[in-house]
């Protein structure tokens, strides 16, 4: 079995189970998810396949979208001004 890590080249870990779950018209510049074998959950750029993928453990991308969903995530939606 492979070793899959932190920042691994995304592409290592096959073209199959990508989903775009947060796709929209941004000129296909997304954010692309895949569940691994063993829970833990992979993201990368769509628009760099096999740039690096980042790995987070399965709870910590629960907590992420919990916070999300609860507005704790808002401020990234703003843009600030000089």
């Amino acid at each position: 079995m492979k070793r899959i890590y932190n920042g691994m080249p995304a592409g290592l870990l096959g073209s199959e189970g990508w989903h775009k779950p947060w796709s929209g018209g941004n000129g296909g510049s997304c954010v692309e998810v895949m569940r691994l074998a063993d829970g833990r959950i992979a993201l990368r750029q769509s628009t760099d396949p096999d740039g690096p993928a980042l790995v987070y453990a399965h709870q910590a991308i629960v907590k992420f979208i919990q916070g999300a969903k609860a507005g704790k995530a808002d401020f990234l939606l703003t843009r600030e001004t000089a």
